[in-house]
């Protein structure tokens, strides 16, 4: 790296000098972070942690940004309608950070491309969206795999919560309380109660408008943009080795709607009763989850009513 370069990188993160040191900032600019998806919270993690001055991203989304993006997501502008996110917030972190280094998958993080994506990482962070629950435990189980630290915060009303998963300590399902056998609405369920570490006192959100069969739901940038702030923070926690990390069975959630900030701590993970009476409102609160339930046991039926007519009888 020639002085032009280093004299840019110390320039435009001069100013975290006080709060950071000059040898954690090095630390951050040859760090690398992984993001899978680039919608919602994704793009704005990814725009924090590069304005930070983390020097390398692996990041992923296989969708198109388009109209409906334009209220919450980083890279959704008028004139990015119909491209790649990936591709499109990678050339936004080059605007940021000419030098910064980011490999783009296009496409689906899935059992195939895991353990390419997270060669190299350092960190992982979830940009998945809420409804994609069963990607989400892979990356997850793959990051404690393979010894990384893994953030999740995402959007909870007007607040944000967060959860943070050490590799040598409790598992994704272990904590939310996923199970082998539960439909995938039930997964989701038991995620969405898991978010939050103790019941909330009222609700914001108008479930007419939350359609877990079509994958829809009502979010606020202002929710995000405090999702990224927290994350971020955590995430310097993790890079730079300081003391104070707090993960899983640690829970956050912070409302400042609610003027709130609530922790929460399921040393056994969420099964308590209190968590499977969440779980049972969720399923009477949304329709569309149990319709989304329902219709999975439906087709499980199904296929095994039709298991012996694929038998041919014995000769």
């Amino acid at each position: 790296m020639n002085k032009l370069d280093t004299d840019f990188y110390a320039e435009a993160t001069s100013r975290n000098i006080g709060l950071l040191q000059e040898h954690e900032q090095e630390i951050l600019r040859k760090s690398t972070v992984a993001i899978v998806g680039m919608g919602a919270a994704g793009g704005h993690h990814l725009l924090t942690l590069a304005r930070l001055g983390v020097g390398n991203f692996i990041i992923a989304d296989p969708d198109e940004f388009d109209i409906v993006n334009l209220h919450r997501q980083a890279g959704a502008f008028c004139d990015t309608m119909g491209r790649n996110k990936a591709e499109v917030m990678a050339e936004t972190v080059k605007r940021i950070n000419p030098q910064a280094n980011v490999r783009v998958y296009p496409v689906a993080v899935d059992s195939n491309n895991i353990d390419e994506f997270l060669q190299g990482a350092d960190l992982v962070v979830d940009g998945i969206e809420f409804f994609e629950i069963d990607a989400r435990r892979m990356v997850f189980d793959k990051a404690r795999e393979k010894g990384l630290y893994a953030i999740t915060a995402g959007p909870v009303g007007y607040g944000s919560s967060v959860q943070i998963f050490a590799p040598d300590g409790m598992s994704f399902d272990r904590y939310f309380g996923i199970k082998p056998g539960m439909t995938r609405a039930e997964r989701l369920a038991c995620f969405g109660v898991g978010l939050l570490p103790k019941i909330p006192k009222g609700r914001h959100m108008n479930a007419s408008k939350v359609d877990f069969e079509r994958q829809k739901g009502p979010a606020l940038i202002s929710a995000i943009m405090i999702c990224s702030g927290i994350m971020v923070t955590e995430a310097l926690r993790v890079l730079l080795k300081r003391e104070g990390i707090r993960a899983i069975p640690h829970s956050y959630y912070f409302d400042p709607y609610g003027k709130s900030y609530t922790h929460g701590f399921a040393r056994f993970g969420k099964n308590r009763l209190r968590d499977r009476l969440m779980r049972w409102m969720a399923f009477r609160i949304y329709p569309s989850l149990q319709r989304l339930h329902e219709a999975e046991l439906n087709r499980t039926r199904a296929a095994s009513s039709a298991l012996p007519g694929l038998i041919p009888d014995s000769p």
